[in-house]
């Protein structure tokens, strides 16, 4: 009983603002934003700071973001922790990057973990800082540091035209009171708690809820059902896209082509949504192994093609390649020593130069 009036107390509080489930039918004449091409970035500033320097096709110097935009990229992608031991992707990492890209006249994602590090389906930490809360407590703590760090971006003059409540939340977030699988209804009354304080500072910020495993329905299914009939709120369904991962389950297994079969489930799963829910599918995270760059380029620009046409242009809303900077062949000891050679799925060289696997962002 006292659980139970802990979720109605804070629903009440958290659901208040706005509708509290999205519109069961797509407006059939929607005014709809311009295609996304992006790039999430969220290393960008360490790893300048450790000394990298990026360069263009021609061998050229220049800043990560600068180049991004270059290579045909219009928004970036910046993760938040809330805690970080050593700063990165913490509040004031975030405003000075996105400071940038919004200079340089990008589009912004702000992707909240609402952890103190990674935040994904295998892990979902409460921060070292929210120990021992309560439910209540966690709620109130998820909308105090989304209003905090949009506040700062608000104060830098930057604009998020994306918010991502949770990353990759195919089980909750804030495990284990959040965890999707043990209270769906506790889940769903954090992910309002953090797209109430989004609408609070943004009100125009299309608010998103991520998933892994674009491609299974189930998944999809259950999360937004599950948050429909408990008060969740969302504007956007996020996706994350590596068909390596998910051809065969093991990427040791994955063949030649096999990315079409799991594109083809991606995006019948996004038009299904669209239609189901009325709210478009933005594909948050997509890549493949760095040194795969026809393969990869095939893939990347059947997807883009496709994801914009899909649903007469209204179903999907972009495309976010997830760290295309990195690359996993870097020779020189000192990369290896920073650790910066464990990620295999971006789309540089080892001259730390694009793979043609970008230019489907160009077309």
């Amino acid at each position: 009983m006292a659980l139970f009036m802990a979720v109605a107390m804070i629903s009440a509080v958290s659901c208040n603002n706005g509708n509290t489930q999205p519109s069961p039918e797509p407006d059939p004449d929607p005014e709809v934003a311009a295609f996304a091409k992006g790039a999430d970035i969220g290393w960008a500033s360490e790893m300048a700071d450790d000394g990298i320097v990026f360069r263009n096709a021609a061998g050229q110097e220049r800043e990560c973001t600068a180049l991004m935009k270059e290579l045909g990229f219009d928004a970036v992608r910046y993760r938040v922790w809330v805690n970080p031991p050593e700063g990165w992707n913490g509040k004031d990492d975030v405003v000075a990057k996105a400071k940038t890209a919004s200079d340089l006249g990008m589009r912004i994602m702000i992707d909240f973990h609402y952890s103190d590090w990674w935040a994904d389906p295998q892990q979902q930490n409460i921060p070292e800082a929210w120990a021992g809360y309560s439910f209540e407590s966690l709620c109130r703590a998820i909308q105090d540091h989304t209003r905090e760090v949009l506040t700062a971006l608000k104060e830098a003059g930057v604009s998020p035209e994306w918010v991502q409540v949770g990353n990759e939340t195919s089980d909750g977030m804030l495990w284990d009171t959040g965890k999707a699988s043990l209270s769906m209804s506790n889940y769903a009354v954090m992910t309002a708690s953090g797209y109430n304080a989004v609408k609070e500072i943004f009100p125009d910020a299309k608010v998103i809820v991520h998933l892994d495993h674009g491609d299974r329905t189930d998944l999809y299914n259950w999360i937004f059902d599950g948050l429909k009939d408990n008060g969740g709120k969302w504007d956007m369904i996020g996706m994350s896209l590596y068909p390596e991962y998910y051809a065969h389950d093991t990427e040791a297994q994955y063949q030649e082509g096999d990315y079409k079969s799991v594109t083809d489930a991606t995006l019948e799963n996004a038009l299904a949504l669209y239609r189901k829910y009325g709210t478009p599918v933005m594909i948050c995270e997509a890549g493949m192994t760095w040194n795969k760059e026809d393969e990869s380029y095939a893939f990347l620009n059947d997807l883009i093609t496709r994801a914009r046409a899909l649903g007469d242009g209204k179903a999907c809303a972009g495309v976010f390649y997830w760290e295309p900077e990195c690359n996993p062949a870097w020779t020189s000891d000192i990369y290896k020593e920073l650790g910066w050679s464990s990620y295999n799925k971006g789309a540089f060289d080892e001259n730390f130069q694009p793979t043609k696997a970008l230019d489907a962002f160009k077309n």
